[in-house]
């Protein structure tokens, strides 16, 4: 089985790559981030055309989550109970279901804009949240996945000049100890290995020339319970996705599973 994730930054801008990478790479299982697409917009009838269902959360503004399966779409959930707020806004940033036999959760984790702001606050409590919710599929006896746009990168290996990153969010110690509690519940980072240069980044802005000299950031990423992570033949990030006119600036995480 083939699972990805891949924050597309906006589905209806992106309809084509879309397709065409659903065409060539054949996932069984996607993981859509940041769709800017209400659920009425998204594109469920083309990607039905080649073999996927979908289920969806979006309301047309910047952010949004999706699933896409090759398999029946079954126990679908929308976030979850006591998901925060933002400015009295419940954001749709997380949606669970299970896909032939696995189960996955596609995350879009706040950004968090400055340290100390009230996003980077909803952000810490945002992640609490995600890590309660996923202590009951972690220990479940199906394969669990929680994967997507973390907006933080796991170590100061993961940007391309930490020390560019001295003020930000996404290396705070705050924002680390958060993965660290949701390894806690008993899931493992899936590692994928980069299609070129040394570093997996999967997110290059699209500003200075950011990609071509690989000024990238890792935080697109894959976190399994035993029954995953212990299926894993090979993971990799498509840098090749990543090029071009008109792509995102994020690229898709691929795992290949045994299962």
């Amino acid at each position: 089985m083939r699972v990805a994730t891949w924050n597309v930054n906006s589905v209806t801008a992106r309809v084509d790559r879309l397709l065409g990478w659903l065409g060539t790479a054949k996932p069984d299982v996607l993981c859509l981030q940041e769709l800017k697409s209400t659920d009425e917009a998204f594109p469920t009838g083309q990607v039905a055309e080649l073999g996927y269902q979908a289920a969806t959360w979006g309301t047309g503004r910047w952010n949004g989550v999706a699933i896409l399966s090759r398999h029946d779409i079954t126990d679908v959930r929308r976030g979850w109970d006591g998901l925060p707020e933002f400015e009295g806004v419940t954001e749709p940033r997380a949606i669970t279901a299970t896909c032939g036999g696995v189960r996955v959760t596609s995350v879009y984790v706040p950004n968090g804009r400055e340290v100390g702001h009230a996003h980077y606050e909803y952000k810490l409590a945002w992640l609490d949240s995600l890590t309660a919710a996923v202590a009951a599929p972690a220990r479940a006896g199906l394969p669990y996945a929680v994967l997507g746009d973390f907006n933080i990168a796991p170590t100061d290996t993961d940007v391309w000049d930490i020390s560019l990153f001295t003020e930000s969010t996404h290396v705070t110690p705050a924002e680390r100890a958060k993965l660290a509690d949701l390894r806690a519940r008993g899931l493992t980072e899936v590692l994928p290995r980069a299609l070129k240069y040394d570093k997996p980044y999967t997110y290059w802005d699209y500003r200075q020339l950011a990609f071509p000299k690989n000024n990238g950031m890792r935080i697109d990423l894959v976190f399994g319970n035993e029954a995953f992570a212990g299926a894993v033949t090979d993971a990799y990030v498509d840098r090749e996705e990543r090029k071009g006119k008109g792509g995102s600036d994020h690229a898709p995480v691929v795992v290949d599973l045994d299962l």
